[in-house]
């Protein structure tokens, strides 16, 4: 049986036929398409009972149905995040669905405090300079870190991993969760409303999965709270940001710096090459103007370590489909013979 991967990245590849050589031994082909599963390319799973998604397909009800009619049975998708999976239509069609639940929480956790150190310290700006052999601090003061305010906003493993760290820097940690995380409690966190987690911190690092509940939470009254000189790091998901709102600020001179992995409209941009087209995306293109904000394209997640194990449950999530086993990232189950 031949199984087909979309989204694949270069780097990506050869963990994923590792892994996948490693569960089947031959027993199966993998082929590893660069194009995301959408509507436009549902037609090309036809025949493939099982079929690897990634973060940036698009598996609405009607792209679900034309998996189904081709004869896919099981979707595994290559991330924890399933907001672009129509849950409901999978289950009225038959289909099968898993994600990977865990992996590495320090390769997200690193890279939003590499992007927190970056528009603190000006980075990319200092290094622009010195490319052109131009030496000069005007404009690059940054802050001492230690001694301030980091507030966490979702304290789950990625969440906790960041406080660890913003520990080590000796800042005040306050958290905001539906329930409290010992380990965070026992870095001496202070669990306090979304709102006064806002307003105190010098520091919002944004950790909570895109729900109903938390598209947009970051918005125009929650700017409003923050105060002028603090720094926002969303690398999480791009809806958790009113990119509206975002931008209000910036243009009224607030919030010292921004670090964006993730951006609400990302899908059928990030992870492509858009250097030869003019960017149609009036926000996207105004962020990109502002020189304390640095946006980056979905790669927290990107590490050796990180992907190897996305690697490893995605083929685990595939065999547990051909055993008729369930697990914790079992989403649809699939249907009794």
């Amino acid at each position: 049986m031949e199984i087909v991967a979309y989204g694949v990245l270069a780097d990506e590849e050869p963990l994923l036929h590792d892994a996948f050589g490693r569960a089947f031994g031959g027993r199966h082909e993998l082929r590893c398409l660069r194009l995301f599963l959408n509507r436009d390319t549902a037609p090309t799973a036809a025949g493939h009972e099982v079929v690897l998604s990634s973060v940036n397909a698009t598996l609405d009800a009607d792209v679900l149905r034309a998996l189904a009619n081709g004869g896919t049975r099981m979707i595994a998708q290559r991330s924890t995040g399933y907001n672009n999976i129509d849950l409901t239509a999978a289950e009225e069609l038959g289909l099968a669905v898993a994600r990977v639940s865990f992996y590495s929480p320090y390769s997200v956790a690193e890279f939003a405090w590499a992007l927190a150190l970056a528009v603190d310290r000006r980075i990319v700006r200092a290094a622009h300079r010195t490319r052109e052999f131009d030496f000069r601090l005007d404009g690059l003061m940054g802050r001492d870190l230690r001694g301030r305010t980091a507030g966490v906003v979702g304290t789950g493993k990625i969440g906790a991993a960041f406080a660890r760290i913003a520990h080590g820097f000796g800042m005040r940690l306050l958290g905001w969760d539906v329930a409290e995380n010992p380990d965070c409690l026992a870095l001496g966190m202070e669990y306090v409303e979304r709102e006064l987690l806002f307003a105190e911190a010098d520091l919002v690092s944004l950790h909570v999965p895109l729900l109903e509940d938390t598209h947009h939470m970051v918005d125009a009254r929650m700017f409003a709270l923050m105060k002028d000189d603090a720094i926002l790091v969303n690398s999480s998901r791009g809806g958790l940001v009113d990119t509206d709102a975002l931008l209000e600020a910036l243009r009224a001179g607030r919030l010292s710096g921004v670090g964006l992995d993730v951006y609400e409209e990302e899908a059928g941009v990030f992870f492509l090459d858009k250097s030869l087209e003019v960017m149609t995306d009036e926000r996207l293109a105004r962020l990109m103007t502002f020189n304390n904000v640095l946006v980056t394209s979905h790669q927290a997640y990107f590490t050796r370590d990180a992907v190897g194990q996305i690697a490893e449950t995605t083929v685990a999530n595939v065999v547990d489909y051909f055993a008729g086993r369930t697990s914790d990232n079992t989403l649809v189950r699939a249907p009794a013979a």
